[in-house]
């Protein structure tokens, strides 16, 4: 049943992965906003914003990598009520192929493409002067993060394509997403904040997911924070993939 299941995964994420390497700008439109928001924030804001003793551009970009993300889900949920309305999922049942594994093609799809985003904005930082003398297993746990944090997203986006009624509902989804990173410790230190505002920053998923990711490649000391990021990416994943499977096995009944 196992090999089954991977054989099929495999085969319709192929499909998928053909759909985007033929639309390439599936790519560049989702990283755009967010070097857009990178070169404003260094640029315009950055001097009159403290990060410390380093380069603004090393402090904001773990926020611009997840604002990426984000951004790049909307086509997860567009793709797949693209697919829903367009009969494709009768003929997946029709056939004999383990119904999880199209949804789990759009995942691994989005995770694909959300990775060839966040690489493209970290060249672009580079470029601008990012610099980072962390070693191979200190970058290892960033992607690992990072690829947690994508798979939580992209399960949500699976139960927005899933239920949305028209496909402006299914694409704008992921924009509430791309808010948090803005009332976090992404781009000003949560101490510089209002109480209210400052209480929300320090316990929302985004802050200690930034700030672990931060600490790893500035060969920062990691703290219990990355525990915190952890559960959350956890914790996010789990409840998202329970209801969208719920949701799926509502639809296809």
């Amino acid at each position: 049943m196992s090999k089954h299941f991977f054989g099929d995964t495999a085969l319709l994420t192929g499909r998928s992965l053909r759909h985007i390497m033929r639309s390439p700008d599936t790519i560049i439109t989702t990283t755009i906003m967010p070097i857009a928001f990178m070169l404003l924030f260094v640029y315009v804001f950055g001097g009159a914003i403290s990060s410390g003793s380093g380069s603004y551009v090393k402090y904001l970009l773990p926020g611009i990598l997840l604002i990426t993300i984000a951004s790049s889900i909307s086509y997860t949920a567009f793709r797949l009520f693209m697919d829903m309305k367009s009969g494709i999922f009768e003929r997946f049942q029709s056939m004999p192929i383990a119904r999880s594994s199209v949804l789990w093609a759009h995942v691994l799809t989005s995770l694909v493409a959300s990775l060839i985003s966040v690489v493209v904005v970290v060249g672009v930082a580079l470029l601008m002067g990012f610099r980072s003398g962390a070693g191979v297993l200190a970058w290892l746990a960033i992607a690992g993060i990072l690829v947690l944090f994508t798979l939580a997203l992209t399960w949500l986006a699976v139960i927005a394509g899933l239920s949305a009624k028209t496909v402006d509902g299914a694409s704008a989804f992921s924009y509430p997403l791309i808010f948090p990173p803005f009332i976090s410790s992404a781009f000003v230190a949560t101490a510089t904040m209002p109480g209210p505002v400052r209480a929300f920053a320090e316990n929302q998923p985004v802050t200690p997911i930034v700030n672990t990711i931060r600490d790893l490649y500035a060969q920062q000391p990691i703290s219990t924070g990355i525990w915190i990021a952890l559960a959350w990416c956890v914790g996010i994943l789990i409840v998202a993939y329970a209801l969208a499977m719920a949701t799926y096995h509502r639809k296809i009944a």
